[in-house]
């Protein structure tokens, strides 16, 4: 036994450029996946664009969740030829954000923004929001009309 502490990372997965094989690329970049949620379609945010594959999915790692995010993550941005530009929102072939680490929430985004909230309440429906005290899962199912999320896909 090496005695390392595994780190418990829920990361979700964006892409609208090319999805559908960025998207399986991305999972197979990864590596052995714990969970994983269903593709969720959604609207392009923040700007004018094809619309957006999203899933989430949970993994194990020896990693800090720096270390995940420069070792691994940009690893893979860089693989799927992700660019980016001045404009955070802009078409990309793979975007990979942690969002919860070790139970912890490390983006606020999942609150608020459906691309976020509806894929990974896939894995963590029962989280509780601390300002409103609704689960990830009520706050997702509001989301899914007015963001014209649909399912996309169940790869479970």
């Amino acid at each position: 036994m090496t005695g390392k502490r595994l780190n418990n990372a829920i990361i979700l997965l964006g892409s609208n450029i090319d999805p559908e094989k960025n998207i399986f690329s991305a999972l197979d970049l990864l590596g052995k996946v714990k969970n994983q949620s269903r593709i969720w379609k959604t609207e392009s945010f923040g700007t004018k664009g094809p619309d957006f594959l999203n899933m989430a999915v949970e993994i194990e790692t020896e990693m800090d969740c720096d270390q995940l995010k420069k070792t691994m993550i940009d690893c893979i941005e860089q693989t799927l030829d992700r660019v980016r530009t001045d404009d955070k929102n802009a078409p990309r072939t793979i975007d990979l954000d942690t969002i919860i680490f070790n139970g912890e929430v490390v983006d606020e985004d999942i609150w608020h923004k459906a691309f976020v909230a509806i894929p990974i309440s896939d894995l963590t429906p029962s989280l509780i929001e601390p300002k409103t005290g609704k689960t990830l899962g009520e706050i997702a199912e509001k989301m899914k009309s007015s963001a014209k999320a649909e399912l996309f896909l169940s790869v479970n």
